[in-house]
Protein backbone atom coordinates (compact mmCIF):
# COMPACT_ATOMS: atom_id res chain seq x y z
CA UNK A 1 0.00 0.00 0.00
CA UNK A 2 0.92 3.22 -0.87
CA UNK A 3 1.41 6.07 1.50
CA UNK A 4 -0.84 8.27 -0.45
CA UNK A 5 -3.44 5.38 -0.26
CA UNK A 6 -2.88 5.14 4.04
CA UNK A 7 -3.27 8.72 4.44
CA UNK A 8 -6.53 8.66 2.21
CA UNK A 9 -8.14 5.73 3.91
CA UNK A 10 -7.09 7.81 6.79
CA UNK A 11 -8.61 10.68 6.65
CA UNK A 12 -11.77 9.40 4.94
CA UNK A 13 -11.97 7.63 8.71
CA UNK A 14 -11.15 10.83 10.49
CA UNK A 15 -14.57 11.88 13.04
CA UNK A 16 -16.32 8.21 12.04
CA UNK A 17 -18.27 9.61 9.42
CA UNK A 18 -18.72 7.64 5.96
CA UNK A 19 -18.42 10.03 3.19
CA UNK A 20 -21.68 8.61 2.09
CA UNK A 21 -23.64 10.07 4.99
CA UNK A 22 -21.98 13.33 4.38
CA UNK A 23 -23.68 15.86 2.82
CA UNK A 24 -21.86 18.22 0.35
CA UNK A 25 -23.93 21.45 -1.01
CA UNK A 26 -22.18 23.62 -3.58
CA UNK A 27 -24.03 27.17 -3.24
CA UNK A 28 -23.54 30.17 -5.41
CA UNK A 29 -22.79 33.06 -4.06
CA UNK A 30 -26.09 34.75 -5.33
CA UNK A 31 -27.74 31.75 -3.50
CA UNK A 32 -26.46 32.04 -0.56
CA UNK A 33 -27.34 36.20 -0.73
CA UNK A 34 -30.64 35.60 -0.78
CA UNK A 35 -30.35 32.60 1.91
CA UNK A 36 -29.13 35.41 4.35
CA UNK A 37 -31.32 37.77 2.98
CA UNK A 38 -34.29 35.70 3.51
CA UNK A 39 -33.07 34.85 7.14
CA UNK A 40 -32.17 38.22 7.98
CA UNK A 41 -35.51 40.21 6.06
CA UNK A 42 -37.38 39.65 10.30
CA UNK A 43 -34.93 41.11 11.48
CA UNK A 44 -34.37 44.28 9.78
CA UNK A 45 -38.57 44.45 9.79
CA UNK A 46 -38.39 44.41 13.25
CA UNK A 47 -35.41 46.97 13.52
CA UNK A 48 -37.24 49.37 11.45
CA UNK A 49 -40.90 49.04 13.39
CA UNK A 50 -38.41 49.77 16.35
CA UNK A 51 -37.12 52.93 15.04
CA UNK A 52 -40.74 53.73 14.20
CA UNK A 53 -42.12 53.21 17.41
CA UNK A 54 -38.94 55.48 19.26
CA UNK A 55 -39.60 58.49 16.89
CA UNK A 56 -43.05 58.34 17.45
CA UNK A 57 -41.73 58.36 21.25
CA UNK A 58 -39.48 61.12 20.88
CA UNK A 59 -42.21 63.31 19.34
CA UNK A 60 -45.05 62.27 22.21
CA UNK A 61 -42.00 63.50 24.67
CA UNK A 62 -41.47 66.17 22.94
CA UNK A 63 -44.67 67.66 23.16
CA UNK A 64 -45.14 66.92 26.75
CA UNK A 65 -42.10 68.69 27.11
CA UNK A 66 -43.73 71.57 25.81
CA UNK A 67 -47.06 71.31 27.45
CA UNK A 68 -45.33 70.98 30.75
CA UNK A 69 -42.91 73.77 30.54
CA UNK A 70 -46.06 75.95 28.85
CA UNK A 71 -47.97 74.69 32.43
CA UNK A 72 -45.11 75.17 34.93
CA UNK A 73 -45.13 78.81 33.98
CA UNK A 74 -49.01 79.63 33.83
CA UNK A 75 -48.48 78.25 37.33
CA UNK A 76 -45.51 80.28 38.57
CA UNK A 77 -47.19 83.33 36.90
CA UNK A 78 -50.47 82.38 39.07
CA UNK A 79 -48.42 82.19 41.89
CA UNK A 80 -46.91 85.21 41.62
CA UNK A 81 -50.47 87.00 41.18
CA UNK A 82 -51.84 85.07 43.92
CA UNK A 83 -49.06 86.53 46.67
CA UNK A 84 -49.17 90.20 45.42
CA UNK A 85 -53.15 89.66 46.23
CA UNK A 86 -51.90 88.48 49.69
CA UNK A 87 -49.67 91.01 50.02
CA UNK A 88 -52.09 94.02 49.24
CA UNK A 89 -55.08 92.33 51.49
CA UNK A 90 -52.59 91.76 54.51
CA UNK A 91 -51.68 95.65 54.00
CA UNK A 92 -54.94 96.56 53.55
CA UNK A 93 -54.89 97.70 50.25
CA UNK A 94 -57.84 95.92 49.15
CA UNK A 95 -61.06 97.43 50.91
CA UNK A 96 -64.71 96.64 49.67
CA UNK A 97 -65.70 98.86 46.78
CA UNK A 98 -67.88 101.78 47.85
CA UNK A 99 -69.60 103.76 45.79
CA UNK A 100 -68.28 106.95 45.11
CA UNK A 101 -69.99 110.46 46.00
CA UNK A 102 -72.89 111.76 43.60
CA UNK A 103 -71.46 114.15 41.22
CA UNK A 104 -73.58 117.22 40.42
CA UNK A 105 -75.30 115.94 37.28
CA UNK A 106 -76.01 112.84 39.93
CA UNK A 107 -77.20 114.86 42.32
CA UNK A 108 -79.33 117.41 40.06
CA UNK A 109 -80.83 114.02 38.72
CA UNK A 110 -82.18 113.06 42.19
CA UNK A 111 -83.16 116.60 43.40
CA UNK A 112 -85.45 116.33 39.61
CA UNK A 113 -86.99 112.96 40.48
CA UNK A 114 -87.86 113.98 44.37
CA UNK A 115 -89.40 116.95 43.04
CA UNK A 116 -91.41 115.08 40.40
CA UNK A 117 -92.40 112.72 43.33
CA UNK A 118 -93.48 115.29 45.27
CA UNK A 119 -95.72 117.46 42.58
CA UNK A 120 -96.44 114.01 42.10
CA UNK A 121 -97.58 112.88 45.37
CA UNK A 122 -96.80 109.51 45.03
CA UNK A 123 -94.43 106.95 43.05
CA UNK A 124 -93.48 106.84 39.67
CA UNK A 125 -92.15 103.82 37.87
CA UNK A 126 -88.70 103.47 36.49
CA UNK A 127 -89.63 104.01 33.12
CA UNK A 128 -91.55 107.18 33.83
CA UNK A 129 -88.23 108.71 35.81
CA UNK A 130 -86.06 107.72 32.60
CA UNK A 131 -88.20 109.36 30.17
CA UNK A 132 -88.73 112.75 32.84
CA UNK A 133 -84.63 112.91 32.90
CA UNK A 134 -83.96 111.27 29.43
CA UNK A 135 -81.49 108.53 30.49
CA UNK A 136 -81.13 104.78 29.55
CA UNK A 137 -82.16 102.01 31.76
CA UNK A 138 -78.57 101.07 32.77
CA UNK A 139 -78.11 104.79 34.03
CA UNK A 140 -81.48 104.97 35.95
CA UNK A 141 -80.16 101.47 37.53
CA UNK A 142 -77.18 103.82 38.50
CA UNK A 143 -78.49 106.54 39.92
CA UNK A 144 -81.03 103.90 41.80
CA UNK A 145 -78.01 102.94 43.56
CA UNK A 146 -76.68 106.15 44.25
CA UNK A 147 -80.16 106.69 46.58
CA UNK A 148 -80.24 107.43 50.09
CA UNK A 149 -82.31 104.40 50.69
CA UNK A 150 -83.22 105.60 54.19
CA UNK A 151 -85.70 108.42 52.06
CA UNK A 152 -86.22 105.98 49.06
CA UNK A 153 -88.57 102.99 48.65
CA UNK A 154 -88.13 100.40 45.82
CA UNK A 155 -91.07 97.88 45.32
CA UNK A 156 -92.80 96.15 42.34
CA UNK A 157 -95.43 97.36 40.69
CA UNK A 158 -98.90 95.46 41.99
CA UNK A 159 -100.40 94.87 38.51
CA UNK A 160 -97.23 94.16 36.65
CA UNK A 161 -94.52 92.62 39.35
CA UNK A 162 -91.63 92.93 36.02
CA UNK A 163 -92.21 97.09 36.78
CA UNK A 164 -90.40 98.39 39.31
CA UNK A 165 -91.32 101.97 41.65
CA UNK A 166 -89.52 104.28 42.94
CA UNK A 167 -91.16 106.86 45.45
CA UNK A 168 -90.01 108.89 48.58
CA UNK A 169 -90.95 107.25 52.03
CA UNK A 170 -93.94 108.35 53.88
CA UNK A 171 -92.27 111.03 56.46
CA UNK A 172 -89.53 112.47 53.48
CA UNK A 173 -92.02 113.98 51.27
CA UNK A 174 -92.07 117.39 52.48
CA UNK A 175 -88.09 117.56 53.72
Amino acid sequence: MSYDNTLASAISTFGNVSPSEESIFVLTSLQLQEIIAKAIQPLQDEVSQLRATVDRQGEKIAALESSEEHDVNRICLDIAYDRQRLARLEKGQCSPPTTPPPGSKTASRIEKVKDFLKTRGGGATFQECERLLGIRPNQMSRLVSMLDMRSWEIFARSGDLRQKVLRLKAGRLFT
